[in-house]
């Protein structure tokens, strides 16, 4: 390529309208120019298309690009095609094109109109692609996501490992790989394969400033969700979820809940696939719900926030999906939800693969863990995982993370990190974090018996503390350099320089971590009301709750009924942290319905309203959430039916119910307002007069709990049977 007369800066100016180059991009640009190979490592939205675009544009023949997906492909092809005035510059050759489509990309690629080619690797190896290619002039070969080359990439595609193999067979060229996201490991393991290690690397900075860091517990994670898209109400963001039914289900959640969101995932067809896409990017649709699939080469610039349903496999594809927001410099808000518990589903997953991909799968998700429990600045953590040193208190965006503005408590742990170094030396640093902690905790294993450790004076010796606590020192020594991890043998910790100085006593430094966390979720099965207080995020407003319970017996007193008919106590519960100031609202609150709302609610929504005026409360009105229609719901067939006078039996056979989910779905109706007939099924099955004693002792009773039936009743009928009455007098007395 003859660069000598080029100026690039006008190039630039003509192709893409800028008057600078970004960061790098100019120094990368002539280094291809001058057919050297290069590497480029530049976080998402740096700019890196523009870094082969603009060559192959200005070059002689055609560059092939190499790109992993459909849609990033058409993405940039259009983009392309819409800086020149002639149409077929660039061009996508792949499996979906028809015999005249490709007939014409050849024709644009021989008269030297196509500058350049998208290509799948999956098309690239097919033999008459090979064979067209080699007798045309191809400028360069440009690999884009190139970290899908390496098992320890968070995208790993085979495919791409055979690339080296089919670029030699099509022209020898400059080959340029471009990646938002590697590791120290990944990069390696990428230069080697496509035997590039005399390339010029160029690496610009992974730390996105803008960016703000949260992890949040996954308790209510739906209505977190909805509450913080309704924040941020009319702008772009995005919600990852691991699974498609995940993303099916809560685009639907979304939707009735007034968000204006479309699901993306593989298993949609193509057609519905881009035109999701092109409505997100046309700002037609607020919200889009998606697996990894979306994404990558999406060029958005003004994505608000991104949200993890789930936490991700790898910290790589957190750092690439997190920076599809705030491209443009602008706000951009990266908010994670974490459960234990969706590890151990992916370690359970990991479990039935080949062991040398469990192996790195187990590293990336340890990383993960890492990530999200550290009480270090979150930017501090990412970076130094992508071998980048970052200041957690002058470096830019430093107050960015949840960490950095709440700060954790610290522990002194000098101590122990001391005892941890001195065991790694003097276990000939050959073991990683999993199992130096089974000797430190003194847990036998598969490895502490084939190296006889168990008769070590260090086993067992810090089983005290808690494995996390350990951990968290192993994670902190590595991320403040006292330890390193062998890139060859992946996990295998060394001492580093830093860390021999403070074994030695050179090193004065106090060490500190955070105390441990408590992110152990797993919640015990509650009763209703507790759930109501749970979802609130918080405690209840127990003067509202006691003004309003005085207000329900006033209300009971002038009809003559029991207090808990008016509203259970659960649903005063969730009024004092929904505080509904209308009949609509007031529907919505657990236990009620429409006709429950209608016939007692007037009063209640005027009390609050007046309590929220005079205590100045802030209402949160989106943490009202919507469910979706429950398809395996009853309620139509139940009322139907019951007004059809069929046996209780009956309708529990049609629809496969046991009795105990028939009474369920019936308690569920009745409390919520709805009345039902079952006195025909009374009549025929009880005895008159316990159903008369039964129905005057509801009248006087405080609580319709079943303890307190089942003491005064329980003698004379079985619980299904107790459950059965109050059914009816709810129904009767309260509807």
């Amino acid at each position: 390529m003859d660069i000598k007369n080029i100026d690039l800066s006008k190039e630039l100016k003509k192709y893409f309208g800028f008057s600078t180059f970004k960061g790098q991009q100019e120094e990368i640009v002539n280094t291809l120019l001058a057919s050297k190979d290069v590497f480029v490592l530049m976080p998402t939205g740096g700019g890196k298309s523009l870094c082969y675009q603009l060559p192959a544009l200005i070059s002689d023949g055609t560059a092939i690009v190499v790109s992993p997906l459909i849609a990033l492909m058409k993405n940039q092809v259009d983009a392309v095609n819409g800086l020149s005035e002639e149409s077929g510059v660039a061009h996508v050759l792949n499996s979906s094109l028809n015999k005249a489509q490709t007939k014409q990309v050849f024709d644009d690629i021989k008269s030297g109109k196509t500058k350049l080619l998208y290509v799948a690797p999956e098309s690239l190896i097919k033999e008459e692609y090979v064979e067209f290619l080699r007798d045309v002039k191809i400028s360069f070969v440009a690999i884009d996501e190139a970290h899908c080359i390496s098992e320890w990439g968070h995208d790993f595609r085979p495919e791409y490992r055979n690339l080296k193999g089919i670029i030699d067979k099509i022209a020898d060229v400059p080959v340029m790989a471009l990646t938002a996201t590697a590791t120290p490991k990944v990069q390696d393991d990428i230069q080697k394969t496509l035997g590039m290690n005399n390339a010029l690397v160029f690496k610009e900075s992974f730390n996105r400033a803008n960016l703000f860091y949260e992890i949040r517990p996954k308790v209510n994670v739906d209505k977190e969700i909805v509450k913080f898209i309704n924040q941020h109400k009319g702008k772009s963001g995005i919600v990852y979820c691991l699974s498609r039914r995940k993303v099916e289900e809560f685009a639907q959640l979304l939707q009735v809940n007034g968000i204006n969101a479309l699901p993306y995932h593989a298993g949609l067809d193509q057609k519905t696939r881009v035109a999701n896409q092109d409505k997100f990017l046309m700002e037609e649709v607020d919200v889009i719900v998606a697996t990894i699939a979306f994404g990558m080469g999406i060029d958005k610039p003004d994505v608000r926030f991104v949200i993890h349903y789930d936490i991700p496999k790898s910290l790589e594809s957190y750092y690439q999906e997190t920076g599809r927001a705030g491209r443009d410099g602008g706000e951009g808000y990266c908010l994670a939800f974490y459960d234990p518990k969706d590890i151990e589903k992916l370690e359970k997953f990991l479990a039935q693969k080949p062991v040398s991909e469990r192996e790195i799968g187990l590293q990336l998700l340890n990383e993960v863990v890492g990530y999200v429990e550290t009480s270090m600045s979150r930017r501090q953590y990412l970076l130094h995982y992508f071998g980048e040193k970052f200041d957690p208190v002058k470096g830019d965006g430093a107050k960015m993370c949840d960490n950095s503005v709440n700060p954790p408590s610290l522990i002194e742990a000098t101590k122990d990190l001391n005892f941890v170094l001195k065991l790694i030396k003097d276990l000939g640093e050959k073991f990683r974090t999993k199992d130096l902690i089974s000797i430190i905790t003194g847990k036998e294993t598969a490895v502490t018996k084939s190296y006889k450790l168990e008769k070590s004076e260090a086993f067992g010796i810090g089983k005290e503390q808690s494995d996390n606590y350990w951990k968290s020192i192993i994670r902190q020594a590595t991320v403040q350099e006292y330890l390193k991890k062998d890139i060859e043998t992946y996990g295998v910790l060394k001492l580093s320089p830093k860390g021999n100085d403070m074994l030695e006593g050179k090193c004065k430094e106090q060490f500190f971590i955070a105390e441990d966390r408590q992110y152990d979720l797993a919640q015990t099965k509650k009763s209703e009301s507790e759930q109501v207080q749970v979802q609130a995020g918080g405690g209840l407003d127990q003067v509202l709750f006691g003004q309003l319970k005085d207000l329900r017996k006033k209300v009971a007193h002038k009809l003559g009924i029991p207090p808990y008919t008016v509203f259970m106590d659960p649903s005063l519960e969730d009024m004092t942290v929904q505080y509904p100031t209308s009949l609509e609202e007031i529907a919505k609150i657990y236990g009620v319905g429409e006709g429950k709302a209608k016939k007692y609610g007037k009063d209640f929504a005027e009390f609050i309203k007046k309590y929220v005026e005079e205590n100045n409360i802030e209402r949160m009105q989106d943490m009202v959430l919507k469910q979706v229609a429950n398809k395996a719901s009853h309620k139509v067939f139940i009322i139907q039916n019951t007004d059809k006078k069929l046996d209780f039996e009956d309708i529990a056979r049609a629809k496969n119910l046991t009795m105990n989910e028939l009474l369920k779905e019936m308690e569920a109706i009745v409390y919520q307002g709805t009345k039902l007939n079952v006195n025909y099924y009374i009549e025929d099955n009880f005895d008159e007069d316990i159903v008369e004693e039964f129905m005057e002792f509801m009248k006087d009773s405080e609580s319709d709990s079943m303890k307190v039936l089942t003491d005064e009743f329980g003698d004379d009928l079985s619980d299904e049977e107790i459950r059965m009455l109050r059914i009816k007098f709810i129904s009767d007395v309260a509807n």
